[in-house]
């Protein structure tokens, strides 16, 4: 079954994957245990052609390596380097490959120049033999279209390690938008896979990971991820989503994704036995023992559950063995108040405001120093990167 549209009432919050694929028809799968439509979406890493093999192969691709380089060489073997229309580079090989310059008769370099003084650059030849391959350069593919088709996996089975598969929502009250994939995941998802070597075999614990498709994405270089959240419900489908891209994740490299729940507004983890989501003793001293990263995305919307974050990221931070390092992702979202009659970002205020306090804090304990980060690594996913997007760091070292 297949759905276009989605029913939308006045207090309904919209995902991100519909605003960017409003046309798109995504295959609906299920319904979850409160009556929710869930989908499956395709997020297809956006590797170059040569990075892309390499990691098919079951190597990981190198880092910030999203970009092939290719020469122009014509009949000749002049090499072209295409710059913009105010440097345009132009070098000669010679036989052997070696580089040289075209010399007047008095010896001085002679640069090929128009009837207007303008330099004047050998095109490539229309007209290139039959027998020579054409150079193009490398195109990023966008992510095919979700069809209805569940044969279409068929096609990923040569490749699935620029495939992840994620089941959420496409609509939601206010309290359930964990169910949904938001642009800050994707965000901090790049800023993962840009920086390969930091996570290198790290035990991370991610907090309001919803559905899981940062830590997903992590778990492809750290050696344990914890992806943590609340509600049976949403573990489930966080569950179904680790599950769904275990080639992904490579088992084989002993890498692993625990699922558990976490609750910000609890004094500690949850040692629930009775629950496959519940912390048991051995976990929870393997994640303070060995966590060095902590990560969260778009989880800041409600002040009373930021005020929570913070205590929760301060009472881990505390407790961990190593100094750590969190990263948090958010977006500024505006709005029209009727209160300050202006367009303003009260959720994105309060996240800063926290963020402020906990860089002045003064407990003698742990000293944490906060810093926003620049969005300029390279993007692998197919989301609107938009300026309200941020990143920040909060290193956190004992005293």
């Amino acid at each position: 079954m297949a759905m276009d549209q989605v029913t939308l009432r006045s207090d309904t919050v919209l995902s991100d994957v519909h605003l960017l694929l409003p046309n798109t028809r995504h295959l609906m799968t299920r319904l979850n245990s409160v009556g929710q439509p869930v989908f499956v979406s395709k997020f297809k890493i956006l590797w170059a052609e040569e990075v892309k093999s390499e990691t098919c192969e079951g190597r990981s691709p190198k880092e910030e390596e999203v970009v092939v380089e290719h020469h122009l060489l014509d009949d000749d073997g002049v090499e072209h380097h295409l710059l913009d229309d105010d440097g345009v580079e132009h070098h000669f090989l010679d036989d052997d490959g070696e580089e040289h310059h075209l010399l007047d008769d008095d010896g001085e370099e002679h640069h090929l120049l128009d009837d207007d003084g303008d330099l004047d650059v050998t095109r490539r030849p229309v007209n290139v033999a039959p027998d020579r391959e054409g150079v193009h350069p490398a195109i990023l593919s966008l992510s095919a279209e979700v069809t209805g088709d569940e044969d279409d996996e068929v096609e990923e089975e040569a490749c699935l390690k620029d495939v992840i598969r994620i089941e959420h929502t496409m609509a939601t009250m206010l309290e359930d938008v964990g169910k949904q994939v938001w642009r800050g995941a994707l965000l901090l998802s790049d800023f993962i896979l840009s920086h390969r070597a930091m996570f290198q075999g790290a035990t991370v614990l991610e907090l309001g990971a919803g559905t899981g498709l940062a830590s997903i994405v992590m778990a492809s270089v750290a050696k344990m991820v914890y992806c943590t959240d609340v509600g049976e419900d949403l573990l489930s489908m966080c569950q179904r989503n680790v599950s769904l891209n275990k080639r992904f994740i490579d088992p084989a490299a002993e890498h692993e994704v625990k699922v558990r729940h976490l609750d910000w507004t609890a004094d500690d983890f949850p040692p629930d036995v009775d629950s496959q989501f519940g912390w048991s003793g051995d976990e929870v001293a393997q994640l303070h023992d060995d966590a060095t990263f902590l990560m969260a995305a778009d989880v800041c919307y409600d002040d009373d559950l930021t005020d929570a974050l913070f205590r929760t990221l301060y009472r881990i931070t505390s407790n961990l063995h190593h100094p750590s390092t969190a990263y948090f992702c958010i977006e500024k979202r505006l709005n029209f108040t009727l209160r300050h009659m202006d367009v303003s970002c009260e959720a994105y205020d309060h996240f800063h405001h926290r963020l402020q306090q906990l860089a002045s804090l003064s407990d003698g304990k742990t000293r944490f120093v906060v810093a926003r980060l620049p969005c300029s690594f390279p993007q692998v996913f197919q989301y609107e990167r938009v300026d309200q997007l941020e990143i920040w760091k909060v290193s956190a070292s004992p005293l």
